[in-house]
């Protein structure tokens, strides 16, 4: 089951990454060393480091906050195709009710 670290952790590591990023010579290398002192798996570190780029605007990517916006029209979406199919099934119901031939 995965861990969950908090928001602190993170940006943590990630200053941590940025700090020590010369002295390694690589993204990779840094996030393997800050891993390790902190008992975070690298790949964990080096996917915060590269969001936080990102978000930085140094890197090309999807921002936070976009990621943020697209979930959330997701999740919208997900509820407006649910309503539409409740009302269609509703005026199926009426239509035949008010048919005279079902009487």
């Amino acid at each position: 089951m995965p861990k969950h670290f908090g928001a602190a952790t993170k940006e943590r590591a990630v200053r941590m990454v940025a700090e020590q990023v010369v002295e390694y010579g690589s993204l990779t290398k840094t996030c393997a060393a800050v891993g390790a002192k902190l008992g975070i798996s690298k790949e964990t570190v080096r996917g915060w480091a590269r969001q936080a780029q990102v978000d930085a605007g140094t890197r090309e990517g999807m921002t936070s906050s976009e990621r943020e916006e697209i979930k959330a029209l997701k999740a919208r979406v997900r509820r407006l195709e649910e309503d539409n199919a409740i009302l269609r099934s509703a005026a199926t119901f009426i239509a035949g009710e008010l048919d005279p031939r079902s009487r």
